[in-house]
């Protein structure tokens, strides 16, 4: 049965088929023809995989950064940024890399943020004289902060798959989002010094002052929300529908939400939430089938015989994840592995916070990593840069995210010590 499922699981992705049809037929297949189950198994587990209350979280997450994105809130995080910024030498790089640490708390998407930013910023820092392979790198190791940054939905689905407390995860992300964006700021200034990149003339406070107050209000959403529910006033799910609530006010306030923004919004959201929801149907007949075939605990047995410490198994972790962050999506490559890798996370006492920030960060550096690559790809792809040029200018970015993500490996406190503060200990 195992055998049937990863074939046609391979053979349908490698045809083509998006990665929520793929796991549900490949698992139809694996049991119609690899054993004796009632296929009325199928359906049942399909839609109890989707039967979660918390899960009603996401569309409404999508639904609140679909409405700030399309409503020019991109191009107010950009002016801010840069009046903040701009005056340093590669101000117009480290613009980018803060604006993408302020669109992720809104959108949570790589690629939204690749393809939002990276259509106003590539161009600008052609314009200002940065290289084409600088400006589309630059671009694209700031986007995979998007899924880290919370609230995001990479976090919401992985509390979903390991009942992991969301808030706390919300919380853990913190301190590495703010590390990795660190690091990428010191790598684009060492950049700056060493290519005696451009300076632009200091922005008067005058100027920082109003651009920090037309994004304001976009910029305290993710602080509303993780105080909200810190202090116990909603739930996650509570929070999310009134988000919505929150960027429709933005929009009546900055007076750019009208019905043709709105449609856009609710059509956008309607095809994000279809995609996420029939893959994590699909996880949920997969890790039935994994289940069934007792796989996890196969694998476990295999894993632990090779490596059997904590630190050992999160560093072979880190390379698997890696490799296939390099191919699938962060979220649905979470459905397929965590049924796998988390109950040896916990069989080796692995703390499911510090592990859900390993994954995460890990699947996220995948993003980058060629040859499939698939935010490395689409910024070449904007600004039109062959992809093998914008491969060697990605590789500093790249070592420095190897260099983050072993450290938050490591330093298990970097994860932790910020929702033990504000939570108490679990």
């Amino acid at each position: 049965m195992l055998t049937i499922l990863a074939v046609s699981f391979l053979l349908l992705m490698l045809i083509g088929v998006p990665i929520g049809f793929a796991v549900i037929i490949g698992s139809m297949l694996a049991l119609l023809f690899g054993g004796t189950v009632n296929p009325l198994i199928m359906p049942q587990r399909i839609f109890a995989g989707m039967d979660n209350f918390s899960l009603l979280a996401i569309p409404f997450f999508l639904f609140t950064g679909a409405l700030m994105s399309l409503g020019g809130l991109s191009d107010r995080l950009i002016r801010f940024a840069n009046a903040l910024v701009g005056r340093f030498r590669g101000g117009l790089a480290i613009s980018n890399v803060l604006t993408s640490v302020l669109f992720g708390g809104i959108s949570g998407s790589a690629v939204a943020d690749t393809s939002a930013l990276g259509r106003t910023f590539i161009p600008a820092m052609v314009r200002s004289g940065y290289s084409p392979a600088f400006s589309v790198a630059v671009t694209a190791c700031s986007a995979p902060l998007s899924p880290m940054i919370p609230p995001s939905i990479a976090w919401i689905l992985y509390g979903f798959l390991t009942d992991t407390s969301i808030l706390r995860l919300f919380i853990a992300a913190i301190i590495p989002s703010l590390l990795w964006a660190v690091v990428m700021i010191a790598v684009v200034v060492w950049k700056a010094h060493r290519g005696q990149m451009t300076v632009q003339p200091p922005a008067p406070m005058r100027e920082v002052l109003s651009t920090a107050r037309a994004a304001g209000f976009a910029l305290l959403l993710p602080v509303f929300i993780l105080v909200g529910i810190r202090m116990g006033v909603f739930t996650v799910t509570e929070a999310a529908a009134i988000a919505v609530l929150y960027a429709i006010g933005i929009g009546l306030i900055y007076r750019e939400l009208n019905l043709a923004t709105l449609a856009a919004s609710l059509r956008s959201t309607v095809q994000s939430t279809a995609v996420v929801m029939i893959i994590i149907g699909g996880a949920g007949l997969f890790s039935w089938v994994l289940a069934y075939t007792k796989t996890p605990e196969t694998v476990a047995a295999w894993i632990l015989s090779v490596a059997d410490t904590p630190v050992a198994f999160l560093l072979l972790v880190n390379v698997v994840l890696v490799i296939l962050g390099t191919f699938m999506e962060v979220n649905a490559a979470k459905i397929m592995i965590l049924p796998i890798l988390f109950p040896v996370a916990q069989q080796l006492g692995i703390d499911p916070v510090h592990f859900g920030v390993i994954v995460t960060a890990n699947l996220c550096l995948g993003l980058l990593t060629p040859p499939v690559g698939i935010v490395l790809a689409l910024a070449c792809r904007i600004g039109d840069v062959p992809l093998e040029k914008g491969v060697a200018a990605t590789f500093p970015f790249f070592m420095a995210g190897v260099a983050t993500v072993l450290i938050l490996t490591l330093v298990p406190g970097l994860s932790l010590w910020l929702p033990n503060l504000v939570l108490g200990a679990p």
